[in-house]
């Protein structure tokens, strides 16, 4: 795809890269408020909502939406439970052309026949939801794989050729800073090319909340959490890995490309309950002529968020993307460079000098300028290698540096819900 300037991203009338959302769990984590549902195997619902899959990228396909795609990522939920279903659908994809694509797998899914079949269908990455390699933790999560289940697994998924993320989860109940060591020395013991370390976010309505809903949590406190981000990047680098945005590290040549499409700009497109999209005016344009359920967009939207929020048994059973109810909002050029800049400022290579050019001419004027010289006064960024960049404040207190960014967008964010 030709881009001209950083402008050219809002211009393309093609997502360049796919997600699909597989919305099964063997149990749903005390944790999770994901659109994941306990779902007993072999249930045919999982054989149909595949189908559908494969009937919305064929849609997507022939609007011309995916004919710049270059990375996928089939997440959930737990895409490995689908078993001997998840490779055809790998294949579908690999079809149009990626380069890249990543399949998320919990270790007690993960058989050798379908790391075999994943391979053969043309999966390049494996991301393996670990979380602890600590009984007691994994207990308290309510996961179903043990440490060995865990190690195992992931040895032979690295022993496959494939690459291999590990997902890692700090700031957990009964962790320790010493078992939280012992968590990332042994999964980089085994190999892997990636590791994505996250804490704790205890969501209203989950299980976990339920649970600890009259405890302070004292372990999951905005000190803890800082402290073992901060303790997973001194071992992981110590180990090899760099980080290359603020939850992930990768030895050289195996950050997922994938990944950075959201924090860069890049349109994507979401397939499957609850799946998420960001479309350029065009790209949307592009949906809307096969999915007329779609309203005008108004005047001056220069890109599209979407949420599919069909029930997974309705999706299944009426795949059409006519056929889907959809949340969206509706960004102007101003917006949408602001929004850029906020997930923008999540790399640890800062913000690029294409975008910060691109917003000085979207925003009001003078508006950039004065948010930076704030954030470089405050010590949330500073020059790097001739880039803006995340400082270690600025990692640990994201939340502002973002914040402080996103509010450069002028206006309201027009919003709407459609049915079918």
């Amino acid at each position: 795809m030709s881009e001209r300037g950083w402008d050219g991203r809002l211009r393309t009338s093609s997502a360049q890269a796919l997600y699909l959302h597989v919305p099964f769990c063997a149990r749903k984590c005390a944790y999770c408020d994901f659109a994941s549902w306990d779902t007993r195997a072999q249930d045919p619902l999982m054989a149909a909502y595949a189908h559908a899959l494969s009937v919305q990228i064929d849609e997507a396909e022939g609007l011309g939406l995916l004919q710049d795609a270059d990375t996928a990522y089939v997440g959930g939920g737990t895409p490995s439970l689908l078993g001997e279903g998840l490779p055809p659908l790998v294949a579908r994809v690999v079809a149009l052309g990626v380069s890249e694509l990543t399949c998320e797998a919990n270790p007690d899914s993960l058989t050798d026949s379908l790391l075999e079949g994943l391979a053969h269908a043309g999966t390049t990455r494996l991301s393996i939801g670990v979380q602890s390699l600590e009984d007691a933790e994994l207990a308290k999560l309510g996961r179903l794989h043990d440490a060995a289940c865990a190690k195992e697994r992931v040895a032979a998924a690295v022993a496959s050729g494939l690459d291999v993320s590990c997902d890692l989860m700090c700031a957990t109940p009964g962790q320790t800073d010493a078992s939280w060591g012992r968590t990332l020395g042994q999964a980089a013991a085994l190999g892997v090319g990636h590791v994505s370390v996250y804490p704790l976010m205890i969501e209203e309505g989950t299980a976990l909340d339920r649970r600890y809903a009259h405890d302070p949590c004292a372990w999951n406190s905005d000190e803890v959490q800082a402290a073992r981000m901060q303790q997973a990047q001194v071992l992981l680098e110590r180990y090899g890995y760099r980080r290359y945005e603020v939850a992930s590290y990768a030895m050289p040549g195996k950050a997922c490309r994938h990944n950075k499409a959201y924090w860069t700009g890049r349109p994507y497109l979401g397939l499957g309950t609850q799946a998420s999209s960001m479309l350029t005016l065009k790209g949307y344009l592009r949906l809307r002529g096969l999915a007329r359920q779609l309203p005008e967009p108004p005047c001056g939207t220069a890109r599209v968020r979407l949420t599919m929020t069909s029930e997974r048994g309705r999706l299944a059973r009426a795949p059409s993307l006519a056929s889907q109810p959809f949340s969206l909002e509706f960004l102007d050029e101003a917006q949408a460079a602001a929004e850029d800049l906020m997930l923008g400022a999540r790399l640890v290579e800062g913000l690029d000098p294409g975008l910060l050019g691109h917003a000085r001419e979207a925003l009001p004027a003078g508006a950039l300028d004065a948010c930076l010289e704030g954030l470089l006064a405050d010590g949330l960024l500073s020059e790097r290698a001739g880039r803006l960049a995340p400082t270690e404040s600025g990692w640990l207190l994201g939340n502002e540096l973002y914040e402080r960014l996103w509010d450069l967008a002028p206006g309201e964010v027009a919003s709407v819900d459609c049915g079918a």
